[in-house]
């Protein structure tokens, strides 16, 4: 039963994820969100997505303000017979997604810091759990069903459970751009990342009994077993009160012949009989037995039902409440390169490098109720590296077209030997659109697909990942020559994805399924103070 919360509560950050590969946030800014493709941008969030395109900005010092709300909501059904529900939901909820820019240019040179959630950002709460919660105390039914010969009946269970987890890596980078000349620029620069994720839920009031009088689990259990002991002791002592006849001679009288020969009287042979009847014997197999056998049945099943009780004890202290309170932190660097390069005059091309993020998560425990999260452990998390290239194309004064595409490198991260469940890693492509309507306001519009690379094992109800196609558009408004309004969404669809996974002692295998929706809003301002 510890295994329950630990498995849950062992959670990579994915879940929090919505633009970028398995743990990489890129939706790092108002402009991504309502065009889907920034990797060739020249504007202030080129900070992120192009940092040597900032030298394509004018003399000055720029500041970007933006935030994104992002409502997701998990679903996972799972068809094994004994659940009481076969779909679970997870509720995503990131009301304050904050990125910022600034930018001094100056000639050839351009010096830049950006801040954000570059992974993670949110909370995520499972009112009910999920599979993997409620499956270990599901699968105990058939077990205990053997109960009913003991009075305790177990044909259902109940459980309470509640998880909730937050997470978030922030990232603040530094970095220089410099003009080789016309065409090239390039860059240099880091981000650290510190990182925090913190873990609360509990798993208490378990219930087990018949269906419609289920009781305290921990309380019936010991009940049962109480029973069980009772019997155990009876039948062993009665066992033991046979010694004299089946040592004395009378080993082979049945019951009737030992009555018959006064060794017994009517009362005890109605009770031994009676009790060969309670464990299961046949009618016609009791009034052949002996007493030697009669003896090693009532022993057999005094040693079965004191196994059966210590099992019940057992299974009974697993049954109390748990509870987890636990928080880890750590911190990293990602150093990035950057080129861009301008070809054309109307043609802008931008690539990126951000080198693989080496990042260790130590344990602060607070309440451990499963001991499983030793104050002070550390795991390993790392962020991917990933490439990025992109390109803008002007098809007039008015109208601006770009593609993006992002390659992360899944399988070199360190996720404690999870990543070795990865086929490939995640790629993305983008395509978006700009259209200047008059010289202070422009619409967008944008798709993206994201394409995993994982394999069927790797899936699990507390952490997937599912193929996507996004959405988006938004518009940018010229309040004054020196600032602009950026307002964007975007609506992401996933695919389905399905692991199917069997258990000990259950002949059908299980099919469980993941899906995810999201939408996300964001209002971005873009200052240039001189």
């Amino acid at each position: 039963m510890k295994r329950i919360l630990f498995t849950v509560l062992v959670l990579t950050i994915s879940w929090l994820t919505m633009a970028g590969g398995l743990l990489t946030n890129t939706n790092q800014s108002t402009q991504f969100v309502r065009t889907l493709s920034r990797n060739a941008s020249t504007d202030v969030d080129a900070v992120y997505f192009n940092p040597a395109g900032l030298t394509k900005l004018d003399n000055g010092f720029y500041l970007a303000l933006h935030n994104q709300t992002i409502f997701q909501t998990r679903t996972i059904t799972n068809d094994f017979y004994l659940l009481n529900n076969d779909t679970y939901k997870g509720e995503v909820s990131v009301p304050l997604f904050p990125t910022g820019f600034a930018v001094y240019k100056m000639d050839r040179l351009a010096f830049s810091l950006g801040f954000g959630p570059n992974a993670g950002g949110g909370a995520a709460t499972y009112e009910n759990g999920l599979p993997s919660f409620e499956i270990p105390i599901a699968q105990n039914i058939p077990a205990l069903s053997a109960l009913s010969a003991l009075g305790y009946p177990v044909e259902a269970y109940d459980v309470n459970i509640r998880f909730e987890g937050t997470s978030v890596f922030w990232g603040i980078q530094l970095g220089a751009s410099f003009k080789v000349n016309d065409m090239i620029s390039v860059y240099a620069g880091a981000r650290y990342l510190p990182a925090r994720n913190n873990y609360s839920g509990y798993l208490k009031d378990i219930q087990y009994g018949p269906t419609g009088g289920l009781q305290n689990g921990q309380s019936y259990l010991s009940g049962a077993a109480a029973t069980a002991t009772g019997m155990s002791n009876v039948l062993g002592a009665t066992a033991t009160s046979l010694d004299p006849l089946v040592t004395g001679g009378a080993a082979d009288f049945t019951i009737d012949q030992a009555q018959q020969q006064n060794l017994i009287d009517a009362t005890t042979a109605a009770q031994l009989k009676g009790a060969l009847l309670q464990l299961g014997v046949p009618a016609s197999n009791v009034d052949a037995m002996n007493l030697a056998s009669v003896q090693g049945t009532f022993s057999t099943a005094s040693t079965q039902l004191s196994g059966q009780a210590t099992v019940l004890n057992v299974t009974a202290s697993m049954l109390d409440d748990k509870e987890v309170d636990v928080s880890q932190t750590g911190a990293g660097f990602t150093p990035i390169l950057s080129m861009n390069i301008t070809p054309l005059k109307n043609l802008n091309i931008g690539m990126k490098y951000e080198f693989l993020t080496k990042l260790e998560l130590t344990n602060n425990t607070k309440i451990d109720g499963t001991g499983m999260f030793p104050d002070g452990a550390v795991t390993q998390s790392d962020i991917p590296a990933f490439f990025a290239i992109g390109a803008e194309y002007g098809l007039n004064d008015k109208t601006h077209v770009s593609v993006s595409f992002n390659q992360y490198f899944d399988k070199k991260a360190d996720w404690n030997g999870r990543e070795d469940k990865i086929d490939h890693g995640l790629w993305e492509v983008g395509v978006g659109l700009e259209y200047d309507i008059t010289n202070w306001l422009l619409v967008s519009a944008g798709y993206l697909h994201g394409e995993t690379g994982i394999m069927p094992d790797y899936q699990t109800d507390m952490s997937f990942s599912n193929s996507s196609d996004t959405f988006g558009g938004g518009f940018k408004i010229g309040l004054t020559p020196t600032i602009d309004l950026n307002m964007g969404i975007l609506k992401t669809y996933y695919t389905k994805n399905q692991r199917e996974y069997s258990l000990d002692g259950f002949p059908n295998s299980i099919t469980e399924t993941y899906t995810k929706s999201n939408i996300a809003f964001s209002l971005g301002i873009d200052i240039k103070l001189f």
